[in-house]
């Protein structure tokens, strides 16, 4: 009952009369079984959980609803999110790929006045933006023009309506957060990979989790001792 077989070919399976060779049988078996991550791996499944977090109940995963290799992969869930969202919360270096530019992952939600919209850039001016510039590869000149320019692009959507305020921090980038009301989209930087490219994780709040809080403190408190240019 549990992975949709009748018991008959259940046994021929188990005496090996008839043998498994479809992937979404695999599938079928391992999700009904509730199979932990290292049995659903012999069987050629991906994972479900990160590494790492295996020796956590469910409770305790509750808040990781996915994990997607990209931005790219995660693309359609995050602007389905962004289509219903009435809060907009963004950490980035630049945010060319999410704001900057007309086909930018959100930008055609900043310059609504029904959505609040928060975003925390990496400061141009600052000292971090020459560490990043150089743990990349780019001159400092042309990545801080980048930020820069989503910056101008901020305040022109601000000045036509949009319900939009802007700081930018001096740290070194870590993480980078799209926040669509309760649900975030975390991924990190490298010193060499930007985050759309890293993996990406879908968090929500969960009472025995500790991630999703643990990222809305580090951003209130970025933005509590970042300087506001929007």
């Amino acid at each position: 009952m549990a992975i949709g077989l009748g018991q008959g070919r259940v046994s021929e399976i188990i005496r090996g009369n008839r043998t498994v060779t479809a992937l979404d049988l695999f599938e079928r078996i391992a999700d009904g079984l509730d199979m932990p991550d290292d049995a659903r791996m012999l069987l050629g499944l991906a994972p479900q959980h990160p590494a790492g977090l295996d020796h956590l109940s469910a409770s305790g995963r509750a808040e990781i609803l996915a994990v997607y290799p990209s931005q790219s992969t995660a693309r359609a869930e995050i602007e389905r999110r962004a289509g219903i969202a009435t809060k907009i919360e963004v950490l980035a270096v630049r945010g060319l790929g999410i704001i900057g530019m007309n086909d930018s992952l959100l930008r055609s939600r900043l310059q609504l006045q029904s959505v609040a919209v928060r975003v925390l850039l990496l400061d141009p001016d600052g000292e971090a933006a020459h560490r990043r510039a150089a743990e990349i590869g780019e001159t400092y000149g042309s990545f801080s023009a980048g930020i820069r320019l989503s910056i101008e692009r901020l305040a022109d959507l601000a000045g036509d309506g949009g319900n939009i305020e802007a700081h930018v921090y001096d740290i070194l980038p870590t993480w980078r957060v799209i926040g669509l009301d309760a649900t975030l989209f975390i991924s990190a930087f490298g010193e060499s990979h930007e985050g759309h490219t890293s993996p990406m994780y879908k968090l929500t709040g969960s009472p025995h989790g500790a991630l999703h809080r643990g990222f809305h403190r580090f951003t209130d408190e970025l933005r509590r001792t970042a300087r506001r240019v929007v």
